[in-house]
């Protein structure tokens, strides 16, 4: 165990609290919420860089990390499309979590064929990773409503789900010509 494993334990052991926070029924619930949230998503920028910089990546936290990541932000979804019940913020989310779980087994299936690296994650995936976090942040911070905090959250979700489908069809092109492969022996 190494400090970007350490990381990426702790980001998975913050969602409990972070669910807790989110439901106390106190004005700074919002704040503390997304506080947490917000350290969970430093560590994950963080154990990547400790785990290339110091060449400690371990087959432990190359399967982790990506789950934890998925969790936090499934999670924080789920929470904030239960609060604020719109269409604004419920299509951004089904639209990111779909992903997800699409991009997930793709990558499993190319590792199968052995061709993970042509759905290796991309910068296209940072930009996208980067709009959704802030977007998380600042929706965890404010309460439902018509404010200009929600707006922006609710932008930046766009804005995400948006990154999130170009990214999606990225990595489906990349994978094509093996798709293609398993109908034409048929």
């Amino acid at each position: 165990m190494n400090i970007p494993n350490l990381l990426t334990v702790l980001r998975v052991l913050l969602i409990p609290i972070f669910i807790l926070l989110f439901y106390m029924p106190y004005h700074w619930s919002y704040i503390a919420a997304s506080s947490v949230f917000a350290v969970a998503a430093a560590t994950d920028w963080l154990d990547g860089y400790l785990a290339r910089r110091l060449q400690q990546s371990t087959p432990f936290g190359a399967f982790l990390d990506p789950v934890a990541d998925k969790l936090m932000v499934a999670v924080a979804l789920v929470l904030l499309v239960q609060t604020h019940a719109n269409f604004w913020l419920t299509l951004p989310a089904a639209v990111i979590i779909g992903r997800e779980i699409v991009v997930s087994a793709l990558r499993e299936w190319m590792a199968e064929l052995g061709a993970r690296a042509h759905v290796a994650v991309s910068n296209l995936g940072k930009w996208k990773t980067a709009a959704q976090m802030l977007a998380l942040v600042i929706l965890l911070a404010n309460p439902p409503g018509v404010t200009f905090w929600v707006i922006l959250g609710y932008a930046l979700l766009l804005v995400a789900a948006g990154l999130t489908l170009w990214s999606m069809v990225h990595y489906l092109l990349a994978a094509w010509p093996h798709l293609r492969e398993g109908s034409e022996q048929k």
